[in-house]
């Protein structure tokens, strides 16, 4: 009987922890963020949904990426917008971003390209119409939500549904990342976003730096107007957007301090920068032949990113003239009109396996926008780069691999075809940028535990304990005005003016019957002499 019993423990154990597996399995409602951003926010998705839990996903009818997948629940909701007024949106956002560069956040709150945006704030409010699907988060019991608070409307549903919640960004514009963690971010240090300053200013830079985040305070309430009129109206009470960012439990911030400059951090904030790196598979047969065909001198792989799909015509026949001058051969996503001056070593493709082509040994430079996805793939491959950002954090990521030495920025909208040749045989021919693209690569997988797992552990706790209460500073807790100690400070300052208030006039007191007695004798001596 003991043989028997031993032969059948091992598919018991199995089963138990199965069994005990799916027992700690849970809820997870999901908002996410269409375009670049779901690329790496699904990662996360399948893997918990790998690791059992039930997972379901809320979309707009109308979006780019969204609920593609088969292997997700999906609920959509009407939008008061088509796939084409979606595009036209996005398409004069792009064209103008070809057209000007702005250099304060005035022009970019102002702009009329962030129409787009503006529109994008709205579609919460169909979510909300759709009393189905409200019922139906009502009554699902979710345990936490997972969100990307770009468009704000998952912060507005965790609210209004008092659910915890995991935000997975790269950060936060304006202001309130750090005002929604209650995170000191000193201005002596830390570069403000859009600035393309590093950490290490001049005092010119940090004048600057003060007065954009004074800008910030003025002119973000404005950006955000149509998503905080939406948040009020749905949760029926004056809301602000600390409101909506301060209930964040976990912060998943795309990132990592390889490409960060250090900076003072709270115990909610995790980095998990790299999260889209992953192991080089296999070129499909037709790129394969691409780089066998390039022989010594290798490839360069250039891509501007999903979202950017034309060039004007002028600057694409600059950037081709460039790329036939180098004797590389270039793989360019390019799903636009072909410039009339291609060159034989450049071929246009609509869609190229960036991390399997940056991964591969023959890979000499990348040609990114700087977005960070392609930039921690090149981080992860070890590849320098040429970089031509052109908006967003595209610029601060740039500027934070070229203190590196890892990269040249070039400005896409100023340079000329001989200054991108110039910058690709630098990165190409001088060994230290290839050597300090090494150096960050093997800096940023020294790590005790991969991105992926990390914000998959942390998403499963929030689900666990309900939230991360024991994470959140006191601080929230404070006025402006405690939370600067002004009120110790002017406590303090009462009794130090006091205390010399009070010395003071016992000194005067002592002077007046010390010295005043004496001066009256005097003056009745000299009386008396006359």
């Amino acid at each position: 009987m003991a043989p028997a019993i031993l032969t059948g423990f091992p598919p018991l154990c199995v089963c138990l922890l199965l069994t005990s597996g799916f027992a700690m399995a849970g809820k997870l409602l999901v908002v996410p963020m269409d375009g670049s951003h779901w690329f790496t926010m699904q990662l996360v998705v399948k893997e918990l949904i790998h690791r059992g839990h039930e997972v379901v996903i809320i979309v707009p009818e109308v979006s780019w990426q969204l609920g593609k997948s088969s292997n997700f629940t999906v609920k959509t909701y009407s939008t008061d917008y088509t796939l084409e007024e979606l595009n036209q949106h996005f398409k004069t956002f792009s064209d103008f971003q070809w057209k000007t560069r702005q250099q304060n956040l005035l022009s970019m709150v102002m702009s009329p390209s962030n129409d787009m945006f503006g529109q994008l704030f709205l579609h919460c409010r169909n979510l909300f119409k759709d009393t189905k699907l409200i019922e139906y988060i009502k009554e699902s019991s979710f345990d936490a939500i997972f969100l990307d608070p770009f468009d704000m409307c998952g912060l507005i549903v965790a609210k209004y549904f008092s659910l915890p919640s995991v935000v997975f960004t790269r950060g936060v514009f304006c202001h309130y990342l750090e005002e929604g963690a209650q995170c000191p971010s000193p201005l002596s240090y830390v570069p403000r976003l859009f600035l393309a300053f590093s950490d290490a200013m001049t005092f010119r830079e940090r004048v600057w730096n003060y007065i954009f985040h004074l800008e910030e305070h003025l002119f973000c309430p404005h950006f955000l107007k149509n998503a905080i009129e939406v948040a009020s109206e749905i949760l029926q009470t004056t809301v602000t957007p600390y409101d909506l960012y301060s209930q964040t439990s976990i912060w998943l911030l795309r990132t990592d301090f390889v490409l960060e400059y250090p900076r003072p951090v709270m115990p909610n904030m995790v980095f998990i920068g790299g999260i889209n790196c992953h192991e080089r598979k296999p070129l499909p047969k037709e790129f394969e032949a691409y780089v066998n065909a390039s022989g010594e001198h290798g490839i360069v792989v250039f891509s501007l990113g999903s979202m950017v799909s034309e060039i004007p015509e002028k600057k694409a026949m600059e950037i081709a003239d460039a790329l036939g001058k180098i004797p590389q051969t270039v793989l360019w996503r390019y799903t636009g009109t072909p410039p009339p001056n291609l060159a034989k070593n450049t071929i246009l493709v609509k869609w190229l396996p960036q991390n399997d082509l940056l991964g591969h040994p023959k890979t000499r430079a990348f040609i990114t926008h700087s977005g960070s996805h392609g930039i921690y793939e090149g981080i992860c491959n070890g590849v320098p780069m040429v970089m031509l950002p052109l908006f967003g954090d595209q610029m601060d990521n740039a500027k934070r691999m070229e203190t590196r030495g890892a990269g040249v920025t070039l400005n896409v909208l100023e340079m000329t075809s001989e200054d991108l040749t110039n910058a690709l045989k630098t990165v190409i021919s001088d060994k230290s940028y290839k050597e300090n693209i090494m150096h960050l690569s093997r800096l940023h997988k020294d790590r005790p535990i991969e991105p992926l797992d990390l914000a998959v552990f942390w998403v499963e706790f929030v689900m666990r304990h309900k939230g991360a209460p024991h994470l959140r500073p006191a601080a929230h807790d404070l006025t402006w005005y405690q939370y600067h100690s002004l009120d110790v400070i002017g406590f303090l300052l009462a009794i130090v003016l006091g205390v010399v208030f009070i010395a003071y006039k016992c000194c005067a007191w002592g002077c007046r019957k010390c010295f005043g007695k004496k001066g009256r004798v005097k003056k009745s001596h000299k009386s008396k002499a006359h």
